[in-house]
Parts: C-alpha cells; sequence; structure tokens
C-alpha cells in the first residue's frame, strides 16, 4: 500500500528571510576573511610566495568539520531544534575568532604572529563552516521543492548584503569618520581592527534572529512529508559515513566537477588579488604593507570585493525568473563565463576604477555558485541525509581549496616569477571550464506527491 506524502506548506517571503537572515552575518565575517586576511598575513610576515600555505588549514577543516556537522544535525533534536543548535554554536566561536585574528601581534611575545595569526585564521574557518552547513540542510528542510530556487536565492542575497556590509566597512571607517588604516610595521591599521570587531558582533546577532525567528519540523511532522526511506543494513556512524561517500548521487558527482573548478577559482582570487593590484595598478610591492600606496590597495580591493557582492545579491533575486526561462545548468553556465571574463579582464586593466566592471561579472558567478549548485544538489538527494550530503557535498568546495593552497603559490612562483595577476588569470580559465562542466549535470527535480483528503 502506497503511503499518500503530503506537500510540505509555501513559506511566507518574510519567514524565508528570517530563516535565511542569519547568512548576512556569516557572510559579513567571511567577507572580512576574504577580502583582508591575506593583507592582515603581509602585515603579520607572510610572503607573497607562500601566501596560499597559509590558507591551507582553512578548506582542511572544512572538509572535515562540515560532513561530521551535516551528520549529526541528521540525528539531532533538542530544546533549539535540529539545526539551530550547530549555527549557533558555530556563530559564537566565529564571533571570537573575527576578534582575535587582527590582534594576533599581543601575543609576540609568547609566539610569531603569523604563527597565531594562521590558527585564528584556521578557527574562524572551522567555526564559519559549523554555521554555514546547517543552514543549507535549513532551506531543504523547511521549503516545499518549489520553493527551493527561491530559498537558495534569497539566501544568497542576503549573503551578498553581508558581503557588502564586511568588504565596505574598512573603506567607510577610513574615508567617512576618519580612523586610520596605517598603522607601524607589524601591526594591523585602527579601521581593520574595529570592522572585524564589527563583524564577529553583527554574526552573532544575525544568527540569534534566525535561532529566534524560525521554527524547524519535529521529526515526526518532518516524517509526515517524506517517503519512508528503504530498510537498510544499521551501521556505525563512520561506516554509514563512507557509505553515504562511495554512493553519493549521480547529480552530486557531476556537480563536484563543476565545484572543482568554480572554487580554485574563487580561492585564487580571494588569495592573490591584494598582491595582484598592489603590483599590477598600484606599482608597489605586495610586502611592503606599511606604505600608503599598499594601504590604499588593500582598501580598493576591499571595495571591488563588495561591489561583486552588489551585484551577487541583486542577481540573485533575479535567478529564479532566469531559472524559469532557460533552466538551471544554463543560468549557471552562463554566471560563469561572465565570472571568468571578469578574471581574466583585470590583466588588461590598469585604471583601477576600471576594475569595478571586472567585477560585475566577478559578481554574476559568485551568485549562481551561492544558489544554482545547492538548488539541483537538494532535488537529487533523499530527505533522510540532506544534512549529511550537504556536507559531503562541501568536499567539492575544499578540496580545490587544498588543491590551490599546495600548487598555487608554486604556480606564481615558479611559472609565473612572482607575478601575482597571473594568478588571476588561471582563475578566469578554470571559471570557463566550469561553465562548459555544468551543461553535462543531470537535473532531475522531485516529483511532489499530494496527499488527497
Amino acid at each position: 500500500m502506497t503511503k499518500n506524502i503530503l506537500q510540505k506548506p509555501e513559506m511566507s517571503f518574510w519567514q524565508i528571510w528570517n530563516m535565511s537572515f542569519g547568512f548576512l552575518g556569516i557572510q559579513f565575517g567571511f567577507a572580512l576573511q576574504t577580502g583582508y586576511a591575506s593583507s592582515i598575513l603581509l602585515t603579520f610576515g607572510a610572503k607573497v610566495d607562500n601566501l596560499s600555505w597559509f590558507w591551507l588549514a582553512a578548506p582542511l577543516t572544512g572538509m572535515i568539520i562540515q560532513p561530521i556537522i551535516g551528520y549529526y544535525s541528521d540525528r539531532t533534536w533538542n530544546r533549539l531544534g535540529r539545526r539551530r543548535p550547530y549555527f549557533l554554536t558555530g556563530a559564537i566561536l566565529s564571533g571570537l575568532a573575527l576578534c582575535f585574528l587582527p590582534n594576533s601581534s599581543g601575543l609576540a611575545f609568547l609566539i610569531p604572529p603569523i604563527i597565531v595569526g594562521a590558527g585564528m585564521l584556521m578557527l574562524m574557518d572551522a567555526s564559519f563552516n559549523v554555521a554555514m552547513e546547517p543552514f543549507r540542510a535549513l532551506v531543504a528542510d523547511n521549503l516545499p521543492d518549489s520553493q527551493h530556487n527561491t530559498g537558495f536565492s534569497l539566501q544568497t542575497c542576503l549573503i551578498g548584503v553581508g558581503a557588502i556590509m564586511g568588504s565596505f566597512l574598512p573603506s567607510v571607517l577610513s574615508d567617512w569618520f576618519h580612523v586610520s588604516n596605517t598603522a607601524p610595521k607589524g601591526l594591523v591599521p585602527n579601521n581593520l581592527l574595529y570592522s572585524f570587531y564589527a563583524g564577529g558582533a553583527v554574526l552573532i546577532g544575525c544568527i540569534l534572529w534566525t535561532v529566534i525567528k524560525t521554527k524547524e519540523y519535529p521529526p515526526e511532522e518532518y516524517a509526515k512529508f517524506h517517503e519512508p526511506e528503504k530498510e537498510t543494513p544499521e551501521r556505525s556512524g563512520m561506516s554509514e559515513f563512507f557509505h553515504d561517500l562511495v554512493n553519493m548521487p549521480k547529480t552530486m558527482r557531476q556537480l563536484g566537477i563543476v565545484q572543482f573548478f568554480s572554487w580554485f577559482a574563487l580561492f585564487s582570487m580571494w588569495v592573490f588579488t591584494t598582491s595582484a593590484i598592489a603590483d599590477h595598478v598600484y606599482h608597489v610591492p605586495a610586502n611592503d604593507t606599511s606604505s600608503h600606496q599598499f594601504s590604499a590597495a588593500r582598501d580598493w580591493v576591499g571595495i571591488m570585493f563588495g561591489v561583486y557582492n552588489i551585484v551577487s545579491a541583486a542577481y540573485a533575486l533575479t535567478l529564479p525568473w532566469i531559472v524559469k526561462k532557460i533552466n538551471r545548468k544554463r543560468t549557471h553556465a552562463f554566471s560563469l563565463t561572465m565570472g571568468g571574463i571578469g578574471l581574466i579582464s583585470v590583466f588588461f586593466i590598469h585604471n583601477h576604477y576600471l576594475l569595478l566592471l571586472s567585477m560585475v561579472g566577478v559578481g554574476l558567478a559568485w551568485g549562481s555558485i551561492l544558489a544554482m549548485p545547492y538548488a539541483i544538489l537538494s532535488s537529487s538527494i533523499p530527505a533522510k541525509k540532506i544534512g549529511v550530503y550537504m556536507g559531503l557535498f562541501n568536499f567539492f568546495i575544499t578540496f580545490p581549496q587544498i588543491v590551490n593552497s599546495l600548487t598555487g603559490s608554486l604556480i606564481v612562483k615558479y611559472l609565473f616569477h612572482s607575478q601575482a595577476i597571473y594568478g588571476l588569470v588561471v582563475a578566469g580559465v578554470f571559471m570557463f571550464i566550469a561553465a562548459v562542466s555544468v551543461l553535462f549535470v543531470q537535473d532531475g527535480k522531485k516529483i511532489q506527491i499530494i496527499d488527497n483528503p
């Protein structure tokens, strides 16, 4: 006898907004990390040639933590709910890491600041992963399939808003409120210091908003919306984890190829843009971190990143409409192509204002990367394993970053003679490869079964 499956009730715009609002805070902090962590590490003594090595810890922790968080959040239910305990814990840890990273020099009498800074970068990224993974699963938990595109697109819009705030804040503090953007050698300037403090406070506040304003379906009610899973042999935690890894859906494997090239490109951009712009446009050595010219380059990179996040936030709101016209795969392929054009164009530009045009293409790619793969994936995985598969999907984000960390600096040093601008050109080429790869992905949508009373 076939069991009728209820369709989840649709959520209002503001309910989806409240459910996704915590991502604004996460991305506020993440934008500070991606936009300014490299310059902070340079301030503490890192060299351009080995910058990517310091970023290696971040994807390694993400690769380990996200699947674990996904696995246990699938099996958690307490007073706070299923997913909320995890992203609240991640928010608190992330906020603390944001406050400690720019103050790493305070422990110089015990440990070299560069070691403390690298450790804080690792803790920060691990905490971001604890907070972010359950948010992806929460959208799939609470929304019917018909609203998945809308849910992930609104989530991407809020990600963009948070990133805009985080990217622009250091420049706003220095330009509008005359907070110093320079400091003695080895110290982080006050505009960055105060921005990281603000990032910690905003991150925790936004997560608390989602925790308070969003409800989750209790296990017995959640089960009404999904077909019973087929009986499978009982496995221990690690045994089941590896079983799920080996038996991941075909769509997920295909998306993994797209994600590899997309995130290799993004990681190159985050690691090398400050050095590339300082050298290629401002004509100042990337290790001359105490000069006004380097400060200007660093602040302009923050504005560039803010622009691509403005574009991604606006673009995310149009994605559901575009998908209806040309489908999810073509939408993502177009967006990634524009990102490739944007990254490669930086090589041909020497006027820093024109670099903002390059960021339009990057913004289109970023907006789609944060929404389309998850919308496609959520329609191809069993409901019982949404958390663990969303966590495993993070492998395809962290693995390319690890590969980049191990090879990116070597490529820039030995193949391009330490000219970081070529790291951005390689990133653009990888975006093009990702755009072609997505066209071969199988995008299967679940069929809704509605209970007729």
